[in-house]
């Protein structure tokens, strides 16, 4: 669903805090939250972006007068969250553009459930995080988890065919199925190369179903064999406090 109109945007909440998750844990970051998401994740923390009509209704043209007035000096990147930031896709490449005429580094943090939205914000995208679901997750209805599967995978190669700086992070649980994640690393590295990722995250899901350190373990020893800069990074901004 494309939700832009007229130039507008539903916006969740602007804010510069410190990059808690992934392969860029501890920069300086401006976050631009997106309002709305149609996913079923049980681990979501981010509950109050998922309401479709969440959020303020913004002029894509204020949101940038607010990006300009709220950057902070010596900030890495900004990066579109949400939410799902490419349910409103067209208004994430307006704004991703500008950022880069700005000369600031932007960042897309999503599911990845449509490739072609994906393949519409790439331009204007310079680090794309790309994250798998396991089914656990519950994100999708089972009947539609390899439509899933198959865009996250279609937008992975997108991402490294156009030279982005690009990663991969997979949130576990205690539940998540050792067999089913060690099919998906396959399935992953069958369609890229190790030298085409600048990272590989496994991130344990944080006061619900939390995975013991034996499976995170079990998990690390199946990427490692295969991709050697795999790392298991909690979401730290929990731990110092950060938002």
């Amino acid at each position: 669903m494309q939700r832009m109109r007229n130039s507008r945007i539903q916006l969740s909440e602007i804010f510069t805090s410190i990059e808690g998750e992934g392969a860029l844990f501890g920069t300086k970051t401006m976050f631009v939250r997106m309002a709305g998401c149609h996913l079923g994740c049980h681990w979501c923390d981010t509950t109050y972006a998922l309401p479709m009509n969440s959020g303020n209704d913004y002029s894509i043209n204020n949101v940038k007068e607010i990006i300009i007035r709220y950057l902070q000096p010596n900030t890495y990147k900004v990066n579109f969250t949400g939410g799902e930031p490419l349910i409103q896709y067209e208004a994430v490449a307006e704004l991703a553009k500008f950022a880069k005429e700005k000369g600031l580094r932007t960042y897309i943090e999503s599911s990845c459930f449509d490739s072609d939205k994906f393949a519409k914000v790439l331009p204007y995208i310079d680090i794309c995080k790309i994250e798998f679901k396991m089914r656990d997750s519950k994100a999708v209805d089972p009947i539609y988890y390899y439509r899933l599967l198959h865009n996250e995978i279609r937008c992975l190669k997108m991402s490294i065919a156009n030279h982005k700086n690009t990663y991969i992070k997979i949130v576990v649980t205690n539940s998540t199925d050792f067999v089913e994640f060690k099919q998906l690393i396959k399935n992953i590295f069958v369609n890229v190369k190790t030298t085409d990722l600048m990272g590989f995250v496994i991130q344990p899901c944080y006061g619900i179903d939390e995975p013991t350190i034996e499976k995170l373990l079990n998990f690390y020893d199946c990427v490692y064999p295969i991709y050697q800069e795999v790392r298991i990074i909690p979401q730290l901004h929990k731990v110092v406090g950060a938002r």
